[in-house]
Protein backbone atom coordinates (compact mmCIF):
# COMPACT_ATOMS: atom_id res chain seq x y z
CA UNK A 1 0.00 0.00 0.00
CA UNK A 2 1.68 3.62 -1.38
CA UNK A 3 0.94 6.17 1.22
CA UNK A 4 1.85 9.58 2.11
CA UNK A 5 4.50 11.99 -0.56
CA UNK A 6 5.11 8.69 -2.84
CA UNK A 7 1.42 8.71 -3.19
CA UNK A 8 1.64 12.13 -4.92
CA UNK A 9 4.59 10.99 -6.77
CA UNK A 10 2.96 7.39 -8.21
CA UNK A 11 -0.27 9.94 -9.09
CA UNK A 12 2.30 12.63 -11.16
CA UNK A 13 0.57 12.41 -14.46
CA UNK A 14 -2.93 13.64 -12.94
CA UNK A 15 -1.67 16.05 -9.91
CA UNK A 16 0.52 17.76 -12.80
CA UNK A 17 -2.60 18.46 -14.97
CA UNK A 18 -4.50 19.36 -12.44
CA UNK A 19 -1.85 22.10 -10.94
CA UNK A 20 -1.72 23.56 -14.70
CA UNK A 21 -5.34 24.04 -14.85
CA UNK A 22 -5.58 25.69 -11.75
CA UNK A 23 -2.38 28.03 -13.01
CA UNK A 24 -4.17 28.58 -16.05
CA UNK A 25 -7.29 30.29 -14.16
CA UNK A 26 -4.70 32.10 -12.08
CA UNK A 27 -3.08 33.50 -14.63
CA UNK A 28 -6.17 34.20 -16.76
CA UNK A 29 -7.73 35.51 -13.44
CA UNK A 30 -5.32 38.59 -13.57
CA UNK A 31 -6.41 40.15 -16.61
CA UNK A 32 -9.52 38.54 -17.91
CA UNK A 33 -10.42 38.12 -21.57
CA UNK A 34 -7.00 39.91 -22.22
CA UNK A 35 -4.32 37.42 -21.14
CA UNK A 36 -1.85 36.60 -23.78
CA UNK A 37 -2.67 33.62 -26.07
CA UNK A 38 0.80 32.40 -26.19
CA UNK A 39 1.41 32.14 -22.42
CA UNK A 40 -2.48 30.65 -22.11
CA UNK A 41 -1.19 27.71 -24.93
CA UNK A 42 2.24 27.75 -23.41
CA UNK A 43 1.26 26.81 -20.32
CA UNK A 44 -1.55 24.44 -21.85
CA UNK A 45 0.85 22.46 -23.68
CA UNK A 46 4.03 22.37 -20.89
CA UNK A 47 1.38 20.79 -18.32
CA UNK A 48 0.10 18.07 -20.52
CA UNK A 49 3.62 17.28 -22.14
CA UNK A 50 5.08 17.12 -18.78
CA UNK A 51 2.35 14.56 -17.81
CA UNK A 52 2.81 12.70 -21.12
CA UNK A 53 6.23 12.71 -20.35
CA UNK A 54 6.23 11.17 -16.43
CA UNK A 55 3.66 9.18 -17.51
CA UNK A 56 5.91 7.68 -20.53
CA UNK A 57 8.87 7.33 -17.99
CA UNK A 58 7.09 5.51 -15.67
CA UNK A 59 5.22 3.30 -17.82
CA UNK A 60 9.28 2.43 -19.29
CA UNK A 61 10.87 2.10 -16.03
CA UNK A 62 8.02 -0.38 -14.57
CA UNK A 63 6.14 1.73 -12.24
CA UNK A 64 3.12 -0.09 -11.14
CA UNK A 65 3.84 -3.12 -12.85
CA UNK A 66 3.39 -6.46 -12.96
CA UNK A 67 0.69 -5.71 -10.11
CA UNK A 68 -0.24 -2.02 -10.10
CA UNK A 69 0.32 0.50 -6.95
CA UNK A 70 -3.12 0.50 -5.20
CA UNK A 71 -3.22 3.89 -3.81
CA UNK A 72 -5.87 5.96 -1.38
CA UNK A 73 -6.95 3.09 0.74
CA UNK A 74 -7.19 0.96 -2.72
CA UNK A 75 -9.36 3.34 -4.55
CA UNK A 76 -6.72 4.54 -7.42
CA UNK A 77 -4.69 2.36 -9.02
CA UNK A 78 -1.32 2.97 -11.02
CA UNK A 79 -0.39 0.19 -13.57
CA UNK A 80 0.20 -0.05 -17.42
CA UNK A 81 -3.45 0.29 -18.53
CA UNK A 82 -3.68 3.79 -16.66
CA UNK A 83 -0.54 4.72 -18.14
CA UNK A 84 -1.06 3.92 -21.07
CA UNK A 85 -4.48 5.50 -21.51
CA UNK A 86 -2.75 8.73 -19.70
CA UNK A 87 -0.07 8.55 -22.58
CA UNK A 88 -3.28 8.36 -25.15
CA UNK A 89 -5.57 11.36 -23.71
CA UNK A 90 -2.07 13.19 -22.91
CA UNK A 91 -1.22 13.36 -27.03
CA UNK A 92 -5.00 14.07 -28.13
CA UNK A 93 -4.96 17.48 -25.89
CA UNK A 94 -1.18 18.39 -26.35
CA UNK A 95 -2.69 18.51 -30.53
CA UNK A 96 -5.75 19.95 -29.59
CA UNK A 97 -4.35 22.98 -27.59
CA UNK A 98 -1.15 23.33 -30.71
CA UNK A 99 -4.23 23.69 -33.13
CA UNK A 100 -6.54 25.77 -30.95
CA UNK A 101 -3.82 28.39 -31.16
CA UNK A 102 -4.80 29.82 -34.00
CA UNK A 103 -8.21 28.57 -34.16
CA UNK A 104 -8.68 30.95 -31.34
CA UNK A 105 -6.72 33.91 -32.30
CA UNK A 106 -10.08 36.20 -31.87
CA UNK A 107 -11.90 34.26 -29.71
CA UNK A 108 -12.85 36.39 -26.27
CA UNK A 109 -12.93 33.42 -23.71
CA UNK A 110 -9.40 31.89 -24.46
CA UNK A 111 -8.52 31.71 -20.65
CA UNK A 112 -11.72 29.88 -19.84
CA UNK A 113 -11.07 27.65 -22.90
CA UNK A 114 -7.57 25.94 -22.13
CA UNK A 115 -8.43 26.15 -18.46
CA UNK A 116 -11.14 23.59 -19.36
CA UNK A 117 -9.15 21.65 -21.91
CA UNK A 118 -6.38 20.88 -19.25
CA UNK A 119 -9.03 20.27 -16.37
CA UNK A 120 -11.48 17.49 -18.50
CA UNK A 121 -7.92 15.91 -19.74
CA UNK A 122 -7.03 15.59 -15.57
CA UNK A 123 -10.47 14.46 -15.64
CA UNK A 124 -9.97 11.72 -17.86
CA UNK A 125 -6.70 10.78 -16.89
CA UNK A 126 -8.05 10.32 -13.19
CA UNK A 127 -10.62 7.71 -15.14
CA UNK A 128 -7.63 5.87 -16.29
CA UNK A 129 -6.70 5.29 -12.42
CA UNK A 130 -9.76 4.59 -10.81
CA UNK A 131 -10.19 1.57 -8.99
CA UNK A 132 -13.92 2.32 -7.50
CA UNK A 133 -16.98 2.84 -8.83
CA UNK A 134 -17.10 5.90 -7.02
CA UNK A 135 -14.17 7.39 -8.30
CA UNK A 136 -14.85 6.04 -11.82
CA UNK A 137 -18.15 8.29 -11.31
CA UNK A 138 -16.34 11.57 -9.87
CA UNK A 139 -13.68 11.52 -12.55
CA UNK A 140 -16.43 11.16 -15.14
CA UNK A 141 -18.23 13.93 -14.06
CA UNK A 142 -15.02 16.05 -13.97
CA UNK A 143 -14.16 15.72 -17.71
CA UNK A 144 -17.91 15.90 -18.85
CA UNK A 145 -19.19 19.22 -17.03
CA UNK A 146 -15.77 20.59 -18.71
CA UNK A 147 -16.78 19.33 -21.81
CA UNK A 148 -20.21 20.67 -21.87
CA UNK A 149 -18.53 24.16 -21.49
CA UNK A 150 -16.22 23.60 -24.34
CA UNK A 151 -18.89 22.35 -26.49
CA UNK A 152 -20.81 25.73 -26.17
CA UNK A 153 -17.94 27.90 -25.79
CA UNK A 154 -18.58 29.75 -28.46
CA UNK A 155 -20.72 31.59 -26.80
CA UNK A 156 -22.48 34.13 -29.77
CA UNK A 157 -22.73 30.39 -32.11
CA UNK A 158 -26.42 29.55 -32.05
CA UNK A 159 -25.33 26.29 -33.23
CA UNK A 160 -22.83 25.99 -30.48
CA UNK A 161 -25.24 27.01 -27.79
CA UNK A 162 -27.43 24.35 -28.97
CA UNK A 163 -25.26 21.57 -28.97
CA UNK A 164 -24.52 22.16 -25.48
CA UNK A 165 -27.57 21.91 -24.26
CA UNK A 166 -28.27 18.62 -25.93
CA UNK A 167 -25.10 17.38 -24.65
CA UNK A 168 -26.15 18.48 -20.79
CA UNK A 169 -29.28 17.30 -21.06
CA UNK A 170 -28.47 14.24 -22.29
CA UNK A 171 -25.06 13.74 -20.38
CA UNK A 172 -27.62 14.46 -17.12
CA UNK A 173 -29.68 11.37 -18.49
CA UNK A 174 -26.94 9.55 -18.59
CA UNK A 175 -25.14 10.16 -15.34
CA UNK A 176 -28.87 8.97 -13.75
CA UNK A 177 -28.31 5.95 -14.87
CA UNK A 178 -25.09 5.50 -14.17
CA UNK A 179 -25.16 6.65 -10.54
CA UNK A 180 -28.42 4.67 -10.00
CA UNK A 181 -26.77 1.43 -11.56
CA UNK A 182 -23.79 1.97 -8.99
CA UNK A 183 -26.10 2.60 -5.85
CA UNK A 184 -27.97 -0.87 -7.18
CA UNK A 185 -24.33 -2.75 -7.20
CA UNK A 186 -23.61 -1.04 -3.70
CA UNK A 187 -26.84 -2.65 -2.54
CA UNK A 188 -26.31 -5.69 -3.85
CA UNK A 189 -21.97 -6.01 -2.78
CA UNK A 190 -21.70 -3.72 -0.09
CA UNK A 191 -18.69 -2.15 -1.89
CA UNK A 192 -17.61 0.84 -4.43
CA UNK A 193 -13.82 -0.70 -4.76
CA UNK A 194 -13.59 -3.24 -7.91
CA UNK A 195 -11.98 -6.02 -5.98
CA UNK A 196 -14.36 -5.93 -2.88
CA UNK A 197 -17.10 -5.70 -5.64
CA UNK A 198 -16.07 -8.98 -7.68
CA UNK A 199 -16.16 -10.66 -4.23
CA UNK A 200 -19.61 -9.25 -3.07
CA UNK A 201 -20.84 -10.44 -6.24
CA UNK A 202 -19.73 -14.00 -5.74
CA UNK A 203 -21.62 -14.29 -3.12
CA UNK A 204 -24.87 -12.49 -3.63
CA UNK A 205 -28.10 -13.99 -3.91
CA UNK A 206 -29.73 -10.91 -5.49
CA UNK A 207 -29.08 -11.74 -8.93
CA UNK A 208 -31.71 -9.10 -10.17
CA UNK A 209 -30.93 -6.26 -8.74
CA UNK A 210 -26.98 -7.51 -10.08
CA UNK A 211 -28.68 -7.75 -13.32
CA UNK A 212 -30.27 -4.47 -13.69
CA UNK A 213 -26.97 -2.55 -11.91
CA UNK A 214 -24.80 -3.85 -14.18
CA UNK A 215 -27.34 -2.77 -17.45
CA UNK A 216 -26.69 0.44 -16.33
CA UNK A 217 -23.31 0.35 -15.92
CA UNK A 218 -23.02 -1.30 -19.58
CA UNK A 219 -25.50 2.29 -20.18
CA UNK A 220 -23.32 4.62 -18.57
CA UNK A 221 -19.96 3.51 -20.33
CA UNK A 222 -21.61 3.30 -23.54
CA UNK A 223 -22.95 6.73 -23.56
CA UNK A 224 -19.45 8.18 -22.56
CA UNK A 225 -17.99 5.77 -25.75
CA UNK A 226 -20.75 6.94 -28.01
CA UNK A 227 -22.21 3.57 -28.58
CA UNK A 228 -25.23 2.34 -30.16
CA UNK A 229 -27.69 3.52 -28.70
CA UNK A 230 -26.29 6.01 -26.61
CA UNK A 231 -24.67 7.58 -29.81
CA UNK A 232 -26.93 10.15 -30.79
CA UNK A 233 -25.60 13.13 -29.03
CA UNK A 234 -22.13 12.82 -30.91
CA UNK A 235 -22.83 13.95 -34.20
CA UNK A 236 -24.85 17.07 -32.66
CA UNK A 237 -22.51 18.15 -30.09
CA UNK A 238 -19.13 17.38 -32.80
CA UNK A 239 -21.01 19.52 -35.06
CA UNK A 240 -21.65 22.47 -33.22
CA UNK A 241 -18.92 22.58 -31.21
CA UNK A 242 -15.77 24.28 -32.11
CA UNK A 243 -13.83 21.85 -34.47
CA UNK A 244 -10.87 21.25 -31.76
CA UNK A 245 -13.38 20.25 -29.15
CA UNK A 246 -15.14 17.88 -31.44
CA UNK A 247 -11.11 16.13 -31.85
CA UNK A 248 -11.05 16.35 -27.95
CA UNK A 249 -14.41 14.83 -27.46
CA UNK A 250 -13.98 12.22 -30.21
CA UNK A 251 -10.37 10.94 -29.89
CA UNK A 252 -9.73 11.81 -25.71
CA UNK A 253 -13.16 11.57 -24.42
CA UNK A 254 -13.65 7.91 -26.34
CA UNK A 255 -10.25 6.77 -25.04
CA UNK A 256 -11.56 7.41 -21.30
CA UNK A 257 -14.69 5.94 -21.41
CA UNK A 258 -12.94 2.89 -22.77
CA UNK A 259 -10.48 2.28 -20.07
CA UNK A 260 -13.44 2.81 -17.61
CA UNK A 261 -15.22 0.12 -19.20
CA UNK A 262 -12.11 -2.37 -19.11
CA UNK A 263 -11.33 -1.74 -15.40
CA UNK A 264 -15.04 -2.21 -14.33
CA UNK A 265 -16.26 -4.90 -15.79
CA UNK A 266 -12.82 -7.32 -16.08
CA UNK A 267 -12.09 -6.26 -12.50
CA UNK A 268 -15.15 -5.74 -10.85
CA UNK A 269 -17.17 -8.15 -12.29
CA UNK A 270 -15.15 -11.10 -13.36
CA UNK A 271 -16.34 -13.32 -16.08
CA UNK A 272 -15.95 -16.40 -14.69
CA UNK A 273 -18.40 -15.63 -11.72
CA UNK A 274 -21.37 -13.16 -13.30
CA UNK A 275 -21.55 -16.21 -16.41
CA UNK A 276 -22.08 -18.70 -13.45
CA UNK A 277 -25.39 -15.78 -12.08
CA UNK A 278 -26.83 -15.67 -15.77
CA UNK A 279 -25.25 -12.19 -16.53
CA UNK A 280 -23.73 -12.10 -19.46
CA UNK A 281 -21.93 -9.34 -19.82
CA UNK A 282 -19.58 -10.63 -22.97
CA UNK A 283 -23.49 -10.88 -24.80
CA UNK A 284 -24.38 -7.11 -24.29
CA UNK A 285 -21.23 -5.91 -25.64
CA UNK A 286 -21.36 -8.06 -28.41
CA UNK A 287 -24.84 -6.85 -29.35
CA UNK A 288 -23.85 -3.37 -29.29
CA UNK A 289 -20.30 -3.80 -31.13
CA UNK A 290 -22.11 -5.22 -33.93
CA UNK A 291 -24.90 -3.06 -33.89
CA UNK A 292 -22.54 -0.12 -33.33
CA UNK A 293 -20.23 -0.94 -36.27
CA UNK A 294 -23.26 -0.69 -38.13
CA UNK A 295 -25.39 1.73 -37.51
CA UNK A 296 -22.22 3.91 -37.11
CA UNK A 297 -20.49 3.18 -40.52
CA UNK A 298 -24.28 3.31 -42.34
CA UNK A 299 -24.74 6.33 -41.15
CA UNK A 300 -21.75 8.09 -42.08
CA UNK A 301 -22.19 6.65 -45.81
CA UNK A 302 -25.22 8.98 -45.97
CA UNK A 303 -24.11 12.23 -44.60
CA UNK A 304 -22.95 15.44 -46.77
CA UNK A 305 -21.86 17.27 -43.60
CA UNK A 306 -17.93 16.73 -43.16
CA UNK A 307 -18.31 17.10 -39.67
CA UNK A 308 -21.55 14.76 -39.37
CA UNK A 309 -19.57 11.98 -41.32
CA UNK A 310 -16.86 12.18 -38.88
CA UNK A 311 -18.96 11.91 -35.94
CA UNK A 312 -20.57 9.07 -37.25
CA UNK A 313 -17.22 7.09 -38.38
CA UNK A 314 -16.10 7.77 -34.31
CA UNK A 315 -19.09 6.05 -33.68
CA UNK A 316 -18.54 2.99 -35.91
CA UNK A 317 -14.76 2.74 -34.44
CA UNK A 318 -16.34 2.65 -30.90
CA UNK A 319 -17.84 -0.51 -32.22
CA UNK A 320 -14.25 -2.01 -33.49
CA UNK A 321 -13.48 -1.29 -29.86
CA UNK A 322 -16.19 -2.68 -28.02
CA UNK A 323 -14.97 -6.07 -30.10
CA UNK A 324 -11.98 -5.64 -27.08
CA UNK A 325 -15.07 -6.79 -24.63
CA UNK A 326 -17.23 -8.48 -26.70
CA UNK A 327 -14.13 -11.27 -27.82
CA UNK A 328 -12.97 -11.84 -24.17
CA UNK A 329 -13.94 -15.30 -22.72
CA UNK A 330 -12.10 -17.17 -25.96
CA UNK A 331 -9.12 -17.82 -24.17
CA UNK A 332 -7.62 -14.94 -26.16
CA UNK A 333 -8.17 -12.33 -24.32
CA UNK A 334 -4.55 -10.67 -23.49
CA UNK A 335 -4.45 -10.31 -27.44
CA UNK A 336 -8.03 -9.04 -27.90
CA UNK A 337 -7.39 -6.35 -24.97
CA UNK A 338 -4.00 -5.14 -26.60
CA UNK A 339 -5.75 -5.09 -29.38
CA UNK A 340 -8.36 -2.98 -28.38
CA UNK A 341 -6.09 -0.95 -26.81
CA UNK A 342 -3.74 -0.55 -29.67
CA UNK A 343 -6.61 0.51 -31.56
CA UNK A 344 -7.33 3.22 -29.42
CA UNK A 345 -3.84 5.42 -29.56
CA UNK A 346 -3.52 4.83 -33.50
CA UNK A 347 -7.29 6.11 -33.36
CA UNK A 348 -6.31 9.12 -31.01
CA UNK A 349 -4.08 10.60 -33.68
CA UNK A 350 -5.81 10.09 -36.84
CA UNK A 351 -9.22 10.90 -35.64
CA UNK A 352 -7.61 14.37 -34.15
CA UNK A 353 -5.67 15.00 -37.00
CA UNK A 354 -8.58 14.74 -38.97
CA UNK A 355 -11.07 16.73 -36.95
CA UNK A 356 -7.82 19.63 -36.63
CA UNK A 357 -8.28 19.58 -40.73
CA UNK A 358 -11.81 20.54 -40.54
CA UNK A 359 -10.79 22.76 -38.36
CA UNK A 360 -7.98 24.54 -40.78
CA UNK A 361 -11.07 24.61 -42.95
CA UNK A 362 -13.33 26.71 -40.78
CA UNK A 363 -10.12 29.07 -40.09
CA UNK A 364 -9.98 29.42 -44.08
CA UNK A 365 -14.05 30.07 -44.14
CA UNK A 366 -14.72 26.59 -45.88
CA UNK A 367 -18.30 25.41 -45.77
CA UNK A 368 -19.21 22.55 -44.00
CA UNK A 369 -20.51 19.95 -47.19
CA UNK A 370 -18.27 17.66 -49.02
CA UNK A 371 -18.91 20.20 -52.19
CA UNK A 372 -17.41 22.96 -50.21
CA UNK A 373 -14.08 20.99 -49.54
CA UNK A 374 -13.39 21.00 -53.51
CA UNK A 375 -10.28 21.18 -54.42
CA UNK A 376 -8.53 22.09 -51.42
CA UNK A 377 -5.40 20.76 -52.68
CA UNK A 378 -4.29 23.61 -54.75
CA UNK A 379 -4.83 26.09 -51.38
CA UNK A 380 -3.51 23.48 -48.73
CA UNK A 381 -1.68 20.65 -50.24
CA UNK A 382 0.08 19.97 -47.19
CA UNK A 383 -2.38 19.72 -45.05
CA UNK A 384 -4.76 17.93 -47.31
CA UNK A 385 -1.96 15.03 -47.82
CA UNK A 386 -2.00 14.64 -44.06
CA UNK A 387 -5.86 14.15 -44.09
CA UNK A 388 -5.58 11.73 -46.80
CA UNK A 389 -3.18 9.94 -44.95
CA UNK A 390 -6.10 10.19 -41.83
CA UNK A 391 -9.29 8.83 -44.00
CA UNK A 392 -7.26 5.85 -45.39
CA UNK A 393 -5.96 5.41 -42.20
CA UNK A 394 -9.28 5.18 -40.25
CA UNK A 395 -10.80 2.86 -43.21
CA UNK A 396 -8.24 0.62 -42.48
CA UNK A 397 -5.43 0.88 -45.54
CA UNK A 398 -1.80 -0.14 -44.97
CA UNK A 399 -0.99 3.39 -45.28
CA UNK A 400 -0.99 4.28 -41.21
CA UNK A 401 -1.38 2.51 -38.10
CA UNK A 402 -5.19 2.41 -38.64
CA UNK A 403 -4.34 -1.07 -40.61
CA UNK A 404 -2.16 -2.50 -38.44
CA UNK A 405 -4.37 -1.98 -35.28
CA UNK A 406 -7.29 -3.17 -37.48
CA UNK A 407 -5.33 -6.12 -38.64
CA UNK A 408 -4.36 -7.07 -34.56
CA UNK A 409 -7.89 -6.62 -33.42
CA UNK A 410 -9.48 -9.04 -35.89
CA UNK A 411 -7.17 -11.36 -36.01
CA UNK A 412 -6.62 -11.41 -32.20
CA UNK A 413 -10.76 -11.94 -32.03
CA UNK A 414 -11.01 -14.85 -34.75
CA UNK A 415 -7.94 -16.22 -32.52
CA UNK A 416 -10.48 -16.06 -29.61
CA UNK A 417 -13.11 -18.15 -31.84
CA UNK A 418 -15.61 -14.96 -32.71
CA UNK A 419 -14.99 -14.74 -36.14
CA UNK A 420 -17.94 -13.68 -36.90
CA UNK A 421 -17.08 -10.23 -34.92
CA UNK A 422 -14.06 -9.57 -37.53
CA UNK A 423 -16.34 -10.15 -40.05
CA UNK A 424 -18.76 -7.87 -39.55
CA UNK A 425 -16.03 -5.50 -38.46
CA UNK A 426 -14.06 -5.81 -42.15
CA UNK A 427 -17.72 -5.19 -43.87
CA UNK A 428 -17.42 -2.29 -42.04
CA UNK A 429 -14.56 -1.00 -42.39
CA UNK A 430 -14.77 -1.65 -46.30
CA UNK A 431 -18.13 0.53 -46.57
CA UNK A 432 -16.19 3.13 -44.66
CA UNK A 433 -14.19 3.43 -47.72
CA UNK A 434 -16.84 4.67 -49.67
CA UNK A 435 -17.77 7.73 -47.51
CA UNK A 436 -13.50 8.70 -46.80
CA UNK A 437 -13.13 8.04 -50.64
CA UNK A 438 -15.76 10.71 -51.26
CA UNK A 439 -14.04 13.36 -49.40
CA UNK A 440 -10.43 12.39 -50.99
CA UNK A 441 -12.09 12.80 -53.97
CA UNK A 442 -13.07 16.27 -52.96
CA UNK A 443 -10.26 17.61 -51.59
CA UNK A 444 -7.64 15.95 -54.48
CA UNK A 445 -9.82 16.01 -57.67
CA UNK A 446 -12.64 18.37 -57.93
CA UNK A 447 -11.99 21.63 -58.85
CA UNK A 448 -12.60 24.55 -56.43
CA UNK A 449 -16.25 26.30 -56.21
CA UNK A 450 -14.53 29.43 -54.67
CA UNK A 451 -11.85 31.04 -53.51
CA UNK A 452 -10.46 30.91 -49.99
CA UNK A 453 -8.64 33.46 -47.40
CA UNK A 454 -5.26 32.80 -46.90
CA UNK A 455 -3.55 35.73 -46.09
CA UNK A 456 -2.75 33.89 -42.75
CA UNK A 457 -1.19 30.83 -41.70
CA UNK A 458 -2.04 28.74 -38.82
CA UNK A 459 1.05 27.70 -38.04
CA UNK A 460 -0.09 25.97 -35.04
CA UNK A 461 -2.79 24.09 -37.04
CA UNK A 462 -0.54 22.75 -39.54
CA UNK A 463 2.19 21.80 -36.81
CA UNK A 464 -0.70 19.67 -35.14
CA UNK A 465 -1.92 18.00 -38.46
CA UNK A 466 1.62 17.48 -39.60
CA UNK A 467 2.50 15.66 -35.77
CA UNK A 468 -0.73 13.82 -36.26
CA UNK A 469 0.25 12.70 -39.59
CA UNK A 470 3.26 11.68 -38.78
CA UNK A 471 2.56 9.54 -35.87
CA UNK A 472 0.15 7.83 -37.45
CA UNK A 473 2.30 6.74 -40.13
CA UNK A 474 4.59 6.04 -37.74
CA UNK A 475 2.79 3.59 -36.36
CA UNK A 476 1.91 1.64 -39.19
CA UNK A 477 5.19 -1.01 -38.53
CA UNK A 478 5.07 -0.11 -35.12
CA UNK A 479 4.63 -3.99 -34.22
CA UNK A 480 6.77 -3.49 -30.70
CA UNK A 481 3.58 -0.64 -29.94
CA UNK A 482 1.10 -3.63 -29.81
CA UNK A 483 3.10 -5.52 -27.38
CA UNK A 484 3.44 -2.85 -25.35
CA UNK A 485 -0.30 -2.70 -25.66
CA UNK A 486 -0.40 -6.35 -24.41
CA UNK A 487 1.34 -5.72 -21.59
CA UNK A 488 -0.46 -2.94 -20.33
CA UNK A 489 -3.74 -5.22 -21.00
CA UNK A 490 -1.84 -8.21 -18.73
CA UNK A 491 -1.87 -5.82 -15.74
CA UNK A 492 -5.86 -6.10 -15.60
CA UNK A 493 -6.43 -9.67 -16.89
CA UNK A 494 -3.38 -11.00 -14.89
Amino acid sequence: MVTDASTWIALAPVVVLAVTSFVLFLADSIKPGETNNALLAGLSLAGILGALAVSVWYFFTGVGRPEGLSLLADQVVVDGMSLFFTFVVASVAALVVLGSYDYLHDHPHKGEFYSLIVLATTGMALMANANSLVVAFVAIELSSLSSFALVASLKHNRGSIEAGLKYFLIGALSSAILVYGISLVYAVTGSLQLDAVAAGVAETDNIGILGIGVLMLVGGVAYKTASVPFHFWAPEAYEGAPAPVSAFLSSASKAAGFVIAFRVFIEGFPLETVVGLGIDWVLIFQVLAVVTMIVGNFAAAMQENVKRMLAYSSVGHAGYVLIGLAALGGGNDVAVMGAAMMHLLVYGFMNTGAFLFVALAEYRGVGRTFEDYNGLWHRAPIACAAMTVFLFSLAGLPIGGGFLSKYALFTAAIGAGYWWLAAVGALASALSLFYYSRLVKAILIEDPVREFDVSRQPVGLYVAIVAAAIMTIALLPAFPVVDLAQAAASTLLA
